[in-house]
């Protein structure tokens, strides 16, 4: 006896074969069913529960009001109307205001402010920021996409196991009792193929929208983020500027206006636009 026939008859699986004959395949419970999967089986289960756990996780996240509360945002509209740089950078830093808007928008501030070029690094800050604070939002979106990608291959190397009980059973028994251990295995082999796809559809399904999502409140954000960069023109945008330390910074932009600021990079290095 080898060390899978030691495993398998450990779950339950082989050891379920005298039993075989006796009752009806068809009267099995739909749980029965699942743990004859394995030990492949088991794993899979457990890699189900991540995942609904992290498809939840993504659905809290993924909101609007999440990502740029409607408080923080009417707060820096109050102080970059009056030009008030480094409030708007204590609004962004305050402790209860933490969202991808205040961390994308605080850093591109601070950057600003510490740069010679002042607000004119503001288009490329935003993008530096944005970018960084996307990838905080897709880890949670990869780990449901890694479930998509391994759950096929468990349920593939659960029905190789279940072929290679088979085939020894084939090569060792006689009689009924080769075919009732030749029906287990074979049973085996598609139960953990099944759960395998049972959980990565959905997982696949689940990671393309949360992704499109990303993309989608990436734009609409990058776009928020601009037009409050749009209050940052004037003399008294640089006044502010210059007496929080910063030097050299132009009153307005090219043309009269002040200092655009670009959509937010996306996942694939590319400007998203809403």
């Amino acid at each position: 006896m080898n060390v899978y026939t030691l495993v398998m008859l450990a779950s339950g699986v082989g050891g379920s074969a005298g039993g075989a004959g006796g009752a009806g395949g068809g009267d099995r419970r739909l749980i029965d069913q699942i743990l004859s999967g394995g030990p492949v089986g088991y794993v899979l289960i457990v890699l189900s529960v991540v995942a609904l756990a992290l498809v939840i996780a993504n659905a809290v996240q993924l909101r609007r009001d999440r990502l740029a509360p409607p408080a923080v945002i009417a707060a820096l509209e109050e102080t970059l109307r009056r030009n008030d740089v480094e409030g708007a950078r204590a609004v962004c830093a305050a402790a209860g205001n933490e969202s991808f808007l205040s961390r994308m928008f605080g850093s591109a501030l601070t950057r600003c402010s510490r740069s010679a070029f002042g607000f004119l690094e503001m288009r490329s800050a935003l993008e530096e920021s944005g970018t960084r604070e996307i990838d905080r939002l897709t880890k949670l979106t990869d780990g449901v996409g890694l479930v998509a990608a391994v759950a096929p291959m468990l349920g593939l190397l659960g029905t190789v196991f279940g072929m290679i009980g088979a085939f020894q059973t084939i090569g060792t028994l006689e009689g009924a009792s080769r075919s009732n251990q030749l029906a287990v295995y074979m049973s085996h082999a598609l139960v953990t193929t099944a759960l395998g796809l049972t959980v990565a559809i959905p997982c696949t399904a689940a990671y393309t929208y949360f992704k499109r999502r990303i993309d989608r409140l990436a734009g609409e954000i990058g776009q928020l983020a601009e037009d409050l960069a749009s209050h940052l023109q004037g003399k008294g945008a640089g006044a502010k500027a210059a007496s929080a330390g910063v030097r050299g910074v132009p009153a307005a932009g090219p043309g009269g206006g002040g200092a655009r600021v670009a959509g937010v990079v996306g996942p694939g290095g590319g400007a998203v636009r809403p």
